[in-house]
């Protein structure tokens, strides 16, 4: 007796639940918009498989009608949408449901907030982002039930901001007041516009009528545009770091080749491209030859971008350098003919145009810190190989007997040589290692700028201001020279653009060298005092 009352209940709840669905039939037949987008927001309400599968299949203009039902089609099979039945006999007549651009927009947000349940938790931050822009007070019920059962923070907090948003279209001032509550917990400053438009006069009245939401939106607006601000500018750190680990890569070298051996090269740029190129011919390589492993022809890009361009390096040293030392200027026009050369070289093998660098998988993406703030995996890494190609030039000039021979030769040629120093050797390989670190920065380059012959270009002005301003032959110099710039430049273009930025630099390291000409880090001894 107590198992029939059970299924009485169970068959009277189904009959209710699915008492609607005439009238969601006739809607979504309707021509009317409002009437579609009242049955697609039934259907939300309702949240069950057969609502889900029929918004998809609507979505899909998949969704079909013989006058008075909705069925969709699987296999050869008629299916009622609404009930989950299979039609006997299938329908004769068949028309698709249409629908328009304005119906389609609440369409898909329906679609993503059925998403809202998906088993994988990509899909479910996806739908929750998107519903952020676009959820209705129709969803707020799923929403609540969504937020209950959510678990993973990032899409909670996603799903915060979408219940808030929704919340702000309700009559109800309470629900109202604590939507606005909700967002000034967030970082994004996308909330600021639904916030400022609570505060926000139509003639003498407020937009919105109740002091209590106003006094809550300014509370809350307050708060996240002090939050906002705080995450700008630890995104601007960032980036003022990673910028400046750039210059730091393309600086390293000719703090060698200019900071220890005094050469003026102005194909320094061109040793930048010639790394880069070498990614992209690496990349050629991998994806014709070994395509399984295409996300790894960066590392294999490394070793061969050093050699090459310190090949090309000992060239320009043994062909036409060695015979100019001493003499500035002189050193100065040769290495910039040797630019046009390698830049019209770089054409001929290349073609004038860029070529694509694509990042591997594991640089793509980026991590979310806080407030919003996104760091992007490519820079991460790029600030990581700086320091790491700092440490080895470290070592390199420190630690090792060449390191030794270098410092010698460039303190006093004449004493080195005395004692023994193959001074010409070390020329060369003094300026190969410094060729061989410019292709490390361009390989660098390659994963965050447009790859050509003329890039080489818009990096040897930097360049030079970063050896000057830290120190002609100081990598310690180099170092916090190259973050300074960069975070400067960034906090700088913020305020005042690129350009403007740009030359507020330029400007201020002319009046620094004028007031220290040694740069931040001195060298220090009797032989630069004498």
């Amino acid at each position: 007796m107590k198992n029939w009352l059970i299924l009485c209940v169970a068959l009277l709840f189904a009959t209710l639940a699915h008492a609607a669905d005439p009238d969601i039939a006739r809607q979504l037949n309707s021509d009317d918009s409002d009437e579609k987008i009242a049955a697609i927001q039934a259907l939300v309400k309702r949240g069950d498989d057969n609502a889900r599968l029929t918004l998809r299949a609507l979505a899909e203009d998949a969704l079909y009608t013989d006058g008075t039902r909705l069925f969709r089609l699987e296999g050869e099979k008629a299916i009622d949408t609404l009930s989950g039945a299979a039609l006997e006999p299938a329908p004769e007549t068949t028309d698709t449901i249409t629908i328009n651009n304005r119906v389609r927009r609440e369409l898909d947000a329906a679609v993503a907030s059925m998403r809202l349940f998906a088993p994988e938790r990509d899909k479910r931050l996806a739908a929750a982002r998107e519903l952020r822009e676009t959820a209705s007070l129709a969803m707020l019920p799923l929403l609540d039930k969504a937020l209950a059962a959510e678990q993973d923070p990032a899409v909670h907090a996603a799903l915060t901001l979408a219940h808030a948003r929704a919340g702000l279209q309700s009559e109800d001032a309470a629900v109202r007041r604590e939507a606005a509550t909700e967002l000034g917990a967030s970082a994004d400053a996308n909330v600021k516009p639904l916030l400022a438009a609570l505060l926000a006069k139509k003639g003498d009245a407020f937009a919105e009528p109740d002091a209590a939401v106003r006094e809550a939106a300014a509370a809350s607006l307050a708060s996240l545009e002090s939050r906002v601000a705080r995450a700008e500018a630890i995104g601007r750190v960032f980036s003022g770091i990673s910028l400046g680990s750039i210059l730091l890569l393309a600086a390293l070298g000719l703090a060698i080749t200019y900071g220890v051996m005094g050469v003026i090269n102005m194909a320094h740029g061109e040793l930048l491209m010639i790394g880069a190129y070498s990614a992209y011919a690496m990349q050629t390589v991998f994806r014709r030859y070994l395509p399984e492993f295409v996300d790894y022809y960066v590392i294999a890009a490394i070793p061969v971008a050093f050699f090459a361009a310190a090949l090309v390096g000992v060239a320009m040293e043994r062909l036409v350098i060695r015979h100019l030392y001493g003499r500035a200027l002189e050193t100065l026009l040769a290495t910039w003919g040797l630019s046009l050369v390698l830049i019209q070289a770089s054409r001929v093998l290349f073609g004038s145009q860029n070529v694509e660098v694509a990042n591997p998988a594991w640089m793509s993406g980026g991590i979310e810190l806080w407030g919003g703030v996104q760091l992007p995996l490519n820079r991460i890494y790029i600030i990581g190989f700086a320091a790491f190609v700092l440490v080895l030039v470290w070592l390199m000039m420190q630690k090792t007997r060449l390191g030794m021979f270098v410092r010698a030769v460039t303190q006093n040629r004449s004493m080195a040589g005395c004692v023994g120093v193959p001074t010409g050797r070390i020329d060369t390989l003094a300026f190969a290692i410094g060729a061989g670190i410019a292709g490390l920065g361009g390989v660098a380059l390659s994963q965050i700028a447009n790859v050509g012959p003329d890039m080489g270009q818009g990096y040897i002005v930097d360049s030079f201001m970063v050896v000057v301003l830290g120190g002609v032959g100081q990598l310690a110099g180099a170092v916090w020279a190259a973050l300074g710039l960069g975070i400067v430049s960034k906090f700088l273009e913020g305020w005042t653009g690129a350009v403007i930025a740009k030359i507020l630099v330029l400007v201020f390291i002319i009046v620094f060298i004028q007031k220290r000409p040694q740069g931040l880090f001195a060298i220090k001894g009797r032989f630069v005092e004498s």
